[in-house]
Order: structure tokens, then C-alpha cells, then sequence
């Protein structure tokens, strides 16, 4: 009958059956030190290594996506053709800071700051005529061998 009294007799039962048939022989990193363990306490070590393992986004305390964002934020307002985006862009940017701020889930605090609307514009402004300008003029279209009509 398996009940909470019976369960460690049963999973030690199951773990000495795998290692008579050598199930746990030539597991990767068998005999090495896990890296990483004993530098510092962090209770959230395996999480952290499995989203960098795994290169997922969208998960983790807001402290650290906001980070993350702000430091690939001009790139994605670069690749915005218009404004009024770039400005949607920024409110949305602020509105998630102002709001991570103001929460008390603990987590590492937030240090990111809002962005200023009138600024980035005007750095994105700048960004994108220095980008003009060093763009190779456009090819004329090559003509073929052979013409259909």
C-alpha cells in the first residue's frame, strides 16, 4: 500500500534496483563538482541556470526583464519605422517600470529607470538620419540576359 509512511522504502527500494543494473553509470558530469554551488547563496541558483540553459525569455522577477529590456531597447525602437509606435513603445517601457517599482513581491529591487519620451525621440531621430546617411546608395536593378514580355 503505498501512503507517506511506505514512500521512502519504496523510492530507496527503486534507486538501489537502477543502480545493480547501472542505470546511473556514465551520467554527464558524473564525478564533477556541479558548477557554480559554493560561490554564493542563492536560493533561486537552479532556475537561473535552466533560463540561461534553455535561453528562455519572458521569465524571471521583473527587476531582471526590465534590465534586460532596457539594455536592447534602443535596437527595437531602431527597427520601428514610425513615431507614434516608438512613443507607444516608451509609454508601455515606463508604465511597466512605474508599475514594478510601486509592487512589493520582493525579488531584487528595481533599478531601472523610466525612460524620457522627448529624448528617445530625438535620439531615435538621430539614430535613424546617421543610419540614412551612412547607407550605401541604392543599385540600380540589374537587367537580365534575356527579356520576357
Amino acid at each position: 500500500m503505498l501512503n507517506a509512511e511506505s514512500m521512502p522504502a519504496i523510492v530507496e527500494t527503486a534507486i538501489q534496483v537502477a543502480m545493480r543494473q547501472g542505470q546511473f553509470d556514465d551520467l554527464p558530469g558524473a564525478g564533477k563538482p556541479i558548477p557554480g554551488l559554493g560561490d554564493h547563496h542563492d536560493p533561486d541558483w537552479w532556475i537561473r541556470q535552466k533560463i540561461e540553459r534553455e535561453n528562455l525569455t519572458g521569465l524571471g522577477p521583473p527587476a531582471l526583464l526590465l534590465r534586460v529590456e532596457d539594455r536592447e531597447l534602443d535596437a527595437q525602437l531602431d527597427a520601428i519605422p514610425r513615431e507614434s509606435d516608438v512613443r507607444a513603445v516608451l509609454e508601455d517601457f515606463n508604465r511597466r517600470v512605474i508599475e514594478a517599482r510601486r509592487q512589493l513581491l520582493g525579488g531584487p529591487p528595481v533599478v531601472t529607470r523610466p525612460r524620457d519620451l522627448d529624448a528617445e525621440i530625438e535620439a531615435w531621430h538621430e539614430r535613424r538620419a546617421s543610419a540614412a546617411a551612412s547607407a550605401d546608395p541604392p543599385r540600380p536593378p540589374r537587367r537580365r540576359w534575356f527579356r520576357r514580355d
